[in-house]
């Protein structure tokens, strides 16, 4: 039982608002729907908010068609200009799940101060020490708080070289030795997986170097219903700051609530510089914005199988909301079993974005395709060094299956600099729209694009040119009473007033597409001799690729369009030879296994 003979205060980082809504909703909520709860937190006397950032950057403009910088300035403006407000970034990747330059970062910085953020959090998931130097000089440049990260993570596997307390001090060891100014030290567990000694030794080791007036952060998740502990492990050891949230969206893949380690420290000589008592209300306003919104019991339950596979709760959330919209959770289980195959044959980086969607991608892809079969991207060039050096030497053949597969050579350069140019290219699709060139514009698309993908479906174009896609996971509304479902077209009268007066319009109402499922995977016929295409998912995913027309022959097995799902692009085949008869979705149309892509006659 840890005591303190001097009563001493620790500062929490209230999470609710970004970790808390990433973790349970993968970000996905209205701004308006949180902010009287923010401003109830001001008003009780909380001044340290994580509030953008993460997942909760992407978020609002690939989800919710709401601006990401509008929705930080906005909470600025509710919470006042003296309380603290916190981003975290990705290192090389910033804000973003790819590689960026230091250009794009520099400017990135440069945005997140100007729209109310104090405090930078900056993390590297391969604890390449070198990245978190190079990417860690544009927060201190930009004026904010510089926040370094230690990663941790327990591995599903044994290893006495890497997430050891060791290893974890040696990080801050090499960091005092470099060229670069930082405020505090955070030791970050995204996937809540580090067992409560590991935690204990690591903070007082790196307590120990670390010179006084430098404060050390504690994060993780109560995944694995083990986040107490493990602070108060660390409170032991040391730290003098840590996380926490409240329901509804604290614990499971969240952080503690507040009244859970309020309760925990009782006696013990320490205190949380925030009151729990104020909690309740905070809670009843989250729980009247949110009552809207279907909350998953996979992302609000504990799940000690987290320690077999670290994964973040801020990517468990948004997973399996992503899996439940592909028709595919019933495969939550057997990807979570491939977790440690991936995570040793990587080399052992720490599962937190984007290193843990690396990993999930391609458990998802040896799960669905076969061990190997599939090389995800993301994972493929972690593995070829293009994200930094992984804590272990990734497996060899693995190694040279990613080489052939994405057609790289293994690389050991500076990740930054061989990042592409996404500003030089942001610009460029801004001008040939006619949108205005702003740094905030440039960010948002620069933000959003990733390799292959069309840029008409780039989430910053399409909330700029005022056409987002809108993915909210809320509940689905009960038809009336009495109300009958639609069994042929129904016309309506629909009155429109304007400024240029009334208006009455005919409207017809089709009835909804058969639900009916094809078998996955085969040909369905579509009348006469043409059979028709469909997604390989049951649920809802987007069409990201077309690469067929009407008339064009195709063979059996050729690629003819792609779907995205998991973030991840998806071949769609022909099923059949022929030539194609109809082409029924457009890019950018959502489509399931029950609605055909496109036709072929035999």
């Amino acid at each position: 039982m840890i005591f303190s003979e001097s009563k001493k205060e620790i500062r929490v980082m209230f999470t609710p608002f970004r970790d808390g809504l990433q973790s349970v909703f993968g970000g996905k909520t209205r701004l308006g729907d949180i902010l009287p709860a923010i401003e109830a937190s001001a008003a009780a006397g909380i001044r340290h908010f994580e509030f953008g950032g993460g997942a909760r950057f992407q978020a609002p403009f690939f989800y919710v068609g709401e601006d990401p910088f509008e929705c930080m300035s906005t909470i600025r403006k509710t919470v006042g200009p003296d309380v603290d407000l916190q981003i975290l970034t990705r290192s090389v990747s910033g804000v973003t799940l790819t590689t960026q330059r230091t250009s794009a970062l520099a400017l990135q910085a440069k945005l997140m101060h100007k729209h109310g953020t104090t405090i930078d959090r900056n993390f590297d998931f391969m604890n390449d020490v070198d990245n978190l130097v190079k990417t860690g000089q544009p927060i201190v440049d930009s004026g904010m708080h510089h926040q370094v990260c230690v990663a941790l993570m327990g591995l599903p596997f044994q290893s006495d070289q890497a997430h050891t307390p060791e290893f974890y001090i040696n990080i801050v060891r090499e960091l005092l030795k470099r060229d670069i100014h930082f405020d505090s030290v955070c030791l970050k567990d995204a996937s809540g997986t580090t067992d409560p000694h590991t935690c204990y030794e690591t903070a007082k080791g790196i307590k120990a170097i670390l010179p006084p007036e430098i404060p050390l952060i504690q994060h993780t998740h109560d995944t694995a219903s083990t986040a107490v502990a493990c602070y108060m492990a660390g409170i032991a050891g040391g730290v003098d700051s840590i996380d926490l949230a409240v329901r509804p969206l604290a614990s499971g893949t969240s952080q503690p609530d507040v009244r859970s380690m309020a309760h925990a420290l009782k006696g013990t000589g320490y205190r949380l510089d925030i009151d729990p008592s104020k909690m309740d209300e905070i809670e009843s306003l989250l729980n009247d914005g949110l009552s809207e919104y279907d909350f998953n019991p996979v992302t609000t339950s504990a799940d000690a199988r987290v320690v077999g596979f670290p994964m973040p709760g801020g990517a468990i959330g948004p997973n399996v909301h992503m899996m439940k919209s592909a028709g595919i959770l019933d495969k939550y289980s057997a990807v979570l079993a491939e977790f440690p195959e991936v995570v040793r044959a990587g080399g052992g980086w720490t599962s937190v974005t984007p290193g843990s969607q690396q990993y999930w991608l391609q458990a998802f892809n040896n799960v669905l395709h076969g061990r190997w079969e599939k090389i995800d991207a993301g994972y493929g060039k972690s593995v070829l060094g293009y994200f930094g050096r992984p804590p272990l030497p990734p497996d060899p053949e693995v190694v040279k299956i990613a080489s052939a597969q994405l057609e790289l050579p293994p690389f050991d350069g500076d990740p930054l600099e061989e990042a592409p140019d996404t500003l030089t290219e942001a610009e460029a699709a801004l001008n040939e729209r006619g949108i205005e060139v702003t740094d905030e514009n440039k960010f948002l698309v620069a933000a959003a694009i990733v390799p292959g993908k069309n840029m008409e479906l780039n989430e910053g174009i399409r909330l700029l040119e005022g056409r987002p896609k809108i993915t909210l996971p809320l509940k689905k509304k009960e038809p009336a009473e009495g109300g009958a479902a639609l069994t042929s077209p129904t016309k309506t009268n629909v009155t429109v007033n304007s400024e240029g007066g009334t208006r009455t319009y005919e409207v017809i109402i089709e009835p909804p597409a058969s639900t009916a499922t094809p078998a996955l995977g085969q040909a369905q016929p579509s009348g006469g001799q043409a059979t028709d295409v469909f997604s390989p998912f049951d649920g809802n995913v987007e069409l990201v690729e077309i690469s067929v027309k009407v008339g064009d022959t195709v063979t059996a097995g050729q690629v003819v369009a792609a779907v995205e799902a998991m973030k991840a692009k998806h071949d769609v085949k022909a099923p059949c030879a022929g030539r194609v008869s109809a082409v029924h979705a457009a890019i950018g149309n959502e489509v399931s296994a029950g609605k055909p892509i496109l036709s072929i006659e035999a």
